[in-house]
Protein backbone atom coordinates (compact mmCIF):
# COMPACT_ATOMS: atom_id res chain seq x y z
CA UNK A 1 0.00 0.00 0.00
CA UNK A 2 1.63 3.21 -1.15
CA UNK A 3 2.48 5.81 1.84
CA UNK A 4 0.07 8.94 1.94
CA UNK A 5 1.75 12.21 1.59
CA UNK A 6 0.42 15.85 3.08
CA UNK A 7 1.63 18.81 2.78
CA UNK A 8 0.86 22.27 5.31
CA UNK A 9 -1.48 25.06 4.09
CA UNK A 10 -0.75 28.23 4.82
CA UNK A 11 -3.66 29.73 4.63
CA UNK A 12 -5.88 27.39 6.46
CA UNK A 13 -3.09 26.60 8.92
CA UNK A 14 -3.54 22.93 8.70
CA UNK A 15 -2.31 19.64 6.37
CA UNK A 16 -3.81 18.98 3.11
CA UNK A 17 -3.80 15.29 1.67
CA UNK A 18 -1.78 15.47 -1.56
CA UNK A 19 -3.61 14.69 -4.39
CA UNK A 20 -1.62 12.82 -7.92
CA UNK A 21 -3.20 13.64 -10.70
CA UNK A 22 -3.80 11.07 -13.12
CA UNK A 23 -2.39 12.59 -16.47
CA UNK A 24 1.12 12.87 -14.32
CA UNK A 25 0.83 9.54 -13.16
CA UNK A 26 0.44 8.61 -16.69
CA UNK A 27 3.58 10.90 -17.76
CA UNK A 28 5.72 9.36 -15.37
CA UNK A 29 4.51 6.22 -16.48
CA UNK A 30 5.20 6.59 -19.91
CA UNK A 31 8.79 7.84 -19.33
CA UNK A 32 10.08 5.55 -17.24
CA UNK A 33 8.97 2.61 -19.89
CA UNK A 34 10.54 5.05 -22.49
CA UNK A 35 13.74 4.87 -20.96
CA UNK A 36 13.65 1.25 -20.36
CA UNK A 37 13.29 0.99 -24.06
CA UNK A 38 15.87 3.08 -25.25
CA UNK A 39 18.26 1.53 -22.44
CA UNK A 40 17.19 -1.78 -23.93
CA UNK A 41 17.73 -0.96 -27.49
CA UNK A 42 21.14 1.00 -26.86
CA UNK A 43 22.63 -2.12 -25.37
CA UNK A 44 21.36 -4.63 -27.93
CA UNK A 45 23.00 -2.59 -30.58
CA UNK A 46 26.17 -2.80 -28.06
CA UNK A 47 25.86 -6.43 -27.86
CA UNK A 48 25.30 -7.29 -31.27
CA UNK A 49 28.88 -5.50 -31.91
CA UNK A 50 30.56 -7.85 -29.72
CA UNK A 51 31.39 -11.33 -29.48
CA UNK A 52 29.14 -11.66 -26.18
CA UNK A 53 25.83 -12.99 -27.92
CA UNK A 54 27.78 -15.61 -30.01
CA UNK A 55 27.62 -19.03 -29.10
CA UNK A 56 30.71 -21.65 -29.21
CA UNK A 57 29.68 -22.71 -32.10
CA UNK A 58 29.74 -19.39 -34.21
CA UNK A 59 33.08 -18.54 -32.65
CA UNK A 60 34.30 -21.93 -33.72
CA UNK A 61 32.70 -20.71 -37.37
CA UNK A 62 34.70 -17.43 -37.52
CA UNK A 63 38.01 -18.36 -36.52
CA UNK A 64 37.39 -21.29 -38.88
CA UNK A 65 36.67 -18.49 -41.50
CA UNK A 66 39.60 -16.60 -40.61
CA UNK A 67 41.68 -19.49 -41.24
CA UNK A 68 40.40 -20.22 -44.69
CA UNK A 69 40.96 -16.75 -45.66
CA UNK A 70 44.69 -17.15 -44.76
CA UNK A 71 45.04 -20.50 -46.56
CA UNK A 72 43.68 -18.64 -49.52
CA UNK A 73 46.25 -16.04 -49.33
CA UNK A 74 48.73 -18.52 -49.18
CA UNK A 75 47.77 -20.38 -52.07
CA UNK A 76 47.37 -17.35 -54.13
CA UNK A 77 50.67 -16.72 -53.42
CA UNK A 78 51.90 -20.42 -54.56
CA UNK A 79 50.49 -19.88 -57.58
CA UNK A 80 52.03 -16.99 -57.76
CA UNK A 81 55.44 -18.39 -57.50
CA UNK A 82 54.56 -21.17 -59.90
CA UNK A 83 53.40 -18.98 -62.47
CA UNK A 84 57.04 -17.52 -62.10
CA UNK A 85 58.52 -20.80 -62.41
CA UNK A 86 56.64 -22.50 -65.36
CA UNK A 87 57.25 -18.99 -67.01
CA UNK A 88 61.04 -19.26 -66.85
CA UNK A 89 60.75 -22.47 -68.24
CA UNK A 90 58.60 -21.69 -71.10
CA UNK A 91 61.00 -18.98 -71.89
CA UNK A 92 64.35 -21.15 -71.85
CA UNK A 93 61.92 -23.75 -73.55
CA UNK A 94 61.55 -21.77 -76.48
CA UNK A 95 64.37 -19.50 -76.55
CA UNK A 96 66.92 -22.30 -76.02
CA UNK A 97 65.83 -25.72 -76.35
CA UNK A 98 63.13 -25.84 -79.22
CA UNK A 99 66.06 -22.97 -80.69
CA UNK A 100 68.62 -25.40 -80.33
CA UNK A 101 67.22 -28.20 -81.91
CA UNK A 102 65.31 -26.35 -84.67
CA UNK A 103 62.06 -26.45 -83.35
CA UNK A 104 59.02 -23.77 -83.71
CA UNK A 105 58.42 -22.40 -80.74
CA UNK A 106 55.20 -22.33 -78.83
CA UNK A 107 53.13 -19.57 -79.10
CA UNK A 108 52.10 -17.08 -76.21
CA UNK A 109 48.50 -17.54 -76.59
CA UNK A 110 48.53 -21.12 -76.86
CA UNK A 111 50.53 -21.52 -73.54
CA UNK A 112 47.89 -18.86 -71.78
CA UNK A 113 44.51 -19.72 -73.10
CA UNK A 114 41.66 -20.05 -71.17
CA UNK A 115 38.47 -22.03 -71.53
CA UNK A 116 35.77 -21.28 -73.27
CA UNK A 117 32.13 -22.25 -74.60
CA UNK A 118 30.23 -23.21 -71.32
CA UNK A 119 30.26 -21.44 -67.99
CA UNK A 120 32.87 -24.07 -66.24
CA UNK A 121 32.21 -22.00 -63.01
CA UNK A 122 28.57 -22.14 -62.09
CA UNK A 123 28.70 -24.21 -59.13
CA UNK A 124 30.71 -21.33 -57.67
CA UNK A 125 28.58 -18.47 -57.79
CA UNK A 126 26.29 -17.37 -54.95
CA UNK A 127 29.00 -17.06 -52.27
CA UNK A 128 30.28 -14.28 -50.52
CA UNK A 129 33.72 -14.66 -51.97
CA UNK A 130 32.31 -15.86 -55.36
CA UNK A 131 34.50 -14.14 -57.66
CA UNK A 132 37.37 -14.74 -55.51
CA UNK A 133 37.24 -18.40 -55.43
CA UNK A 134 36.46 -18.37 -59.52
CA UNK A 135 39.57 -16.37 -60.13
CA UNK A 136 41.64 -18.60 -58.03
CA UNK A 137 40.03 -21.73 -59.81
CA UNK A 138 41.05 -20.38 -63.04
CA UNK A 139 44.26 -19.58 -62.88
CA UNK A 140 45.04 -23.10 -61.59
CA UNK A 141 43.64 -24.51 -64.48
CA UNK A 142 44.98 -22.32 -66.89
CA UNK A 143 48.46 -23.13 -64.52
CA UNK A 144 47.31 -27.17 -65.46
CA UNK A 145 46.96 -26.36 -69.04
CA UNK A 146 50.50 -24.50 -69.03
CA UNK A 147 52.12 -27.70 -67.41
CA UNK A 148 50.54 -30.12 -69.67
CA UNK A 149 51.63 -28.14 -72.95
CA UNK A 150 55.17 -27.42 -71.37
CA UNK A 151 55.49 -31.14 -70.46
CA UNK A 152 54.34 -32.68 -74.17
CA UNK A 153 57.20 -30.00 -75.17
CA UNK A 154 59.87 -31.02 -73.42
CA UNK A 155 59.10 -34.87 -74.21
CA UNK A 156 59.25 -33.87 -78.53
CA UNK A 157 62.63 -32.37 -77.16
CA UNK A 158 63.61 -35.62 -75.65
CA UNK A 159 62.65 -36.52 -79.01
CA UNK A 160 64.89 -34.42 -81.25
CA UNK A 161 67.76 -34.58 -78.55
CA UNK A 162 67.76 -38.32 -79.07
CA UNK A 163 67.36 -38.16 -82.88
CA UNK A 164 70.19 -35.02 -82.57
CA UNK A 165 72.74 -37.52 -80.81
CA UNK A 166 72.30 -40.36 -83.25
CA UNK A 167 72.60 -37.84 -85.80
CA UNK A 168 76.13 -36.20 -84.46
CA UNK A 169 77.16 -39.40 -83.84
CA UNK A 170 76.41 -40.38 -87.22
CA UNK A 171 77.75 -37.75 -89.26
CA UNK A 172 81.61 -38.23 -90.57
CA UNK A 173 83.50 -36.20 -87.83
CA UNK A 174 86.54 -37.61 -87.80
CA UNK A 175 90.01 -37.71 -89.96
CA UNK A 176 89.96 -41.45 -90.95
CA UNK A 177 93.79 -41.29 -90.03
CA UNK A 178 95.18 -40.85 -86.76
CA UNK A 179 97.80 -37.64 -87.07
CA UNK A 180 100.43 -39.67 -85.58
CA UNK A 181 100.13 -42.13 -88.71
CA UNK A 182 99.88 -39.22 -91.02
CA UNK A 183 102.70 -39.18 -93.50
CA UNK A 184 101.68 -35.87 -95.34
CA UNK A 185 98.36 -34.11 -96.73
CA UNK A 186 99.25 -35.46 -100.17
CA UNK A 187 96.04 -33.99 -102.18
CA UNK A 188 92.48 -31.82 -101.12
CA UNK A 189 89.31 -32.03 -102.92
CA UNK A 190 89.20 -29.83 -105.94
CA UNK A 191 90.92 -29.34 -109.80
CA UNK A 192 94.06 -31.38 -109.35
CA UNK A 193 96.67 -32.71 -111.92
CA UNK A 194 95.96 -36.44 -112.97
CA UNK A 195 99.60 -38.59 -111.90
CA UNK A 196 99.31 -41.05 -115.05
CA UNK A 197 98.06 -38.17 -117.35
CA UNK A 198 99.13 -34.73 -115.92
CA UNK A 199 95.52 -33.83 -116.94
CA UNK A 200 94.26 -30.94 -114.98
CA UNK A 201 90.75 -33.28 -113.42
CA UNK A 202 88.57 -32.89 -110.32
CA UNK A 203 89.79 -35.00 -107.38
CA UNK A 204 86.54 -35.82 -105.46
CA UNK A 205 87.75 -36.30 -102.28
CA UNK A 206 91.39 -36.54 -100.31
CA UNK A 207 94.11 -38.21 -100.61
CA UNK A 208 96.47 -39.08 -96.91
CA UNK A 209 99.65 -40.23 -97.34
CA UNK A 210 101.02 -43.17 -94.83
CA UNK A 211 102.63 -46.40 -94.59
CA UNK A 212 100.96 -49.24 -95.98
CA UNK A 213 99.34 -50.92 -93.10
CA UNK A 214 98.45 -48.29 -91.41
CA UNK A 215 94.85 -48.46 -89.67
CA UNK A 216 91.96 -46.65 -91.25
CA UNK A 217 89.10 -45.62 -89.03
CA UNK A 218 85.50 -45.35 -89.53
CA UNK A 219 84.32 -41.29 -89.36
CA UNK A 220 81.14 -41.91 -88.07
CA UNK A 221 78.51 -43.91 -87.38
CA UNK A 222 76.54 -46.45 -89.93
CA UNK A 223 76.41 -49.09 -91.88
CA UNK A 224 78.96 -50.50 -94.29
CA UNK A 225 77.26 -51.01 -97.59
CA UNK A 226 80.12 -52.42 -99.74
CA UNK A 227 83.48 -53.55 -98.56
CA UNK A 228 85.05 -55.15 -102.50
CA UNK A 229 87.42 -53.90 -105.33
CA UNK A 230 84.89 -54.15 -107.62
CA UNK A 231 84.79 -50.35 -109.05
CA UNK A 232 86.62 -48.82 -111.09
CA UNK A 233 90.30 -46.79 -109.71
CA UNK A 234 89.10 -47.41 -106.22
CA UNK A 235 90.84 -50.93 -105.77
CA UNK A 236 89.85 -52.10 -102.40
CA UNK A 237 87.42 -49.98 -100.81
CA UNK A 238 84.89 -49.23 -98.37
CA UNK A 239 81.46 -47.31 -98.27
CA UNK A 240 79.83 -46.87 -95.23
CA UNK A 241 75.98 -45.53 -95.01
CA UNK A 242 75.86 -43.07 -91.74
CA UNK A 243 72.42 -42.12 -93.17
CA UNK A 244 70.86 -38.59 -93.09
CA UNK A 245 72.09 -38.58 -96.62
CA UNK A 246 75.90 -39.63 -95.84
CA UNK A 247 77.99 -41.51 -97.10
CA UNK A 248 81.83 -42.22 -96.98
CA UNK A 249 84.48 -44.29 -99.42
CA UNK A 250 87.43 -45.09 -98.53
CA UNK A 251 89.82 -46.66 -100.85
CA UNK A 252 93.09 -48.30 -102.53
CA UNK A 253 93.21 -50.16 -99.04
CA UNK A 254 95.28 -53.11 -98.49
CA UNK A 255 92.96 -55.48 -96.55
CA UNK A 256 89.57 -55.00 -94.98
CA UNK A 257 88.53 -55.21 -91.60
CA UNK A 258 84.44 -55.01 -91.78
CA UNK A 259 82.84 -57.02 -94.09
CA UNK A 260 79.52 -55.66 -95.94
CA UNK A 261 76.47 -55.60 -93.88
CA UNK A 262 78.64 -55.13 -90.93
CA UNK A 263 77.42 -52.15 -88.61
CA UNK A 264 80.38 -49.94 -86.87
CA UNK A 265 80.72 -46.86 -84.87
CA UNK A 266 83.08 -43.68 -85.40
CA UNK A 267 86.40 -45.01 -84.68
CA UNK A 268 86.44 -48.30 -85.57
CA UNK A 269 89.27 -49.55 -87.33
CA UNK A 270 87.69 -50.88 -90.98
CA UNK A 271 91.01 -51.41 -92.59
CA UNK A 272 94.58 -50.90 -93.59
CA UNK A 273 96.23 -48.19 -96.10
CA UNK A 274 97.59 -49.78 -99.51
CA UNK A 275 97.72 -48.76 -103.22
CA UNK A 276 95.14 -51.12 -104.34
CA UNK A 277 93.42 -50.17 -107.70
CA UNK A 278 94.46 -46.68 -109.87
CA UNK A 279 97.15 -45.67 -107.23
CA UNK A 280 100.27 -44.13 -107.60
CA UNK A 281 101.54 -44.79 -103.64
CA UNK A 282 100.40 -46.12 -100.90
CA UNK A 283 97.54 -43.55 -99.36
CA UNK A 284 93.97 -43.70 -98.01
CA UNK A 285 91.51 -41.42 -100.69
CA UNK A 286 88.69 -40.47 -98.86
CA UNK A 287 85.37 -38.85 -99.70
CA UNK A 288 82.20 -37.81 -98.58
CA UNK A 289 79.09 -37.87 -100.26
CA UNK A 290 75.92 -35.98 -99.10
CA UNK A 291 72.50 -36.85 -100.88
CA UNK A 292 74.02 -38.67 -103.71
CA UNK A 293 77.16 -35.77 -104.61
CA UNK A 294 79.99 -35.33 -103.43
CA UNK A 295 81.79 -32.24 -101.38
CA UNK A 296 84.82 -31.31 -99.86
CA UNK A 297 85.64 -33.60 -96.55
CA UNK A 298 87.70 -30.65 -95.15
CA UNK A 299 84.66 -29.28 -93.48
CA UNK A 300 84.20 -32.51 -91.05
CA UNK A 301 87.57 -32.86 -88.90
CA UNK A 302 86.22 -30.99 -85.87
CA UNK A 303 85.75 -34.31 -84.44
CA UNK A 304 89.27 -35.05 -83.35
CA UNK A 305 91.68 -31.43 -84.51
CA UNK A 306 92.62 -28.85 -82.90
CA UNK A 307 92.18 -25.39 -84.44
CA UNK A 308 96.25 -25.19 -85.33
CA UNK A 309 95.93 -29.12 -86.49
CA UNK A 310 92.93 -27.92 -88.95
CA UNK A 311 94.26 -24.74 -89.85
CA UNK A 312 97.56 -26.68 -90.97
CA UNK A 313 95.67 -29.48 -92.79
CA UNK A 314 93.48 -26.58 -94.85
CA UNK A 315 97.00 -25.12 -95.94
CA UNK A 316 97.99 -28.41 -97.53
CA UNK A 317 94.63 -29.36 -98.48
CA UNK A 318 93.69 -26.16 -100.84
CA UNK A 319 97.50 -26.32 -102.66
CA UNK A 320 96.66 -27.23 -106.28
CA UNK A 321 99.03 -30.33 -106.52
CA UNK A 322 99.37 -33.17 -108.21
CA UNK A 323 96.39 -36.32 -106.75
CA UNK A 324 98.02 -39.76 -105.87
CA UNK A 325 95.00 -41.23 -107.84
Amino acid sequence: MSQVKYYYDPDTLSYRKIEHKKSKKFRNVALMFLGAAILGFLGLLLLLNTNVVNTPKELSLQRELHNYEFQFQLLNKKMEQMEQVLGNIEDRDNNIYRLYFEANPIPEEQRRAGFGGVNRYKSLEGFNNSDMIIDATKRLEIIQKQMVIQSKSLDEITKLAEEKEKFLEAIPAIQPISNEDLTRMASGYGWRSDPFTKVRKMHWGMDFTSPRGTPIYASGNGKVTRADASSTGYGKHVRIDHGYGYLTLYAHMSKYNVTQGQTVKRGDLIGFVGSTGRSEAPHLHYEVWKDGDRINPINFYYGNLSALEFENLLKHATQENQSLD
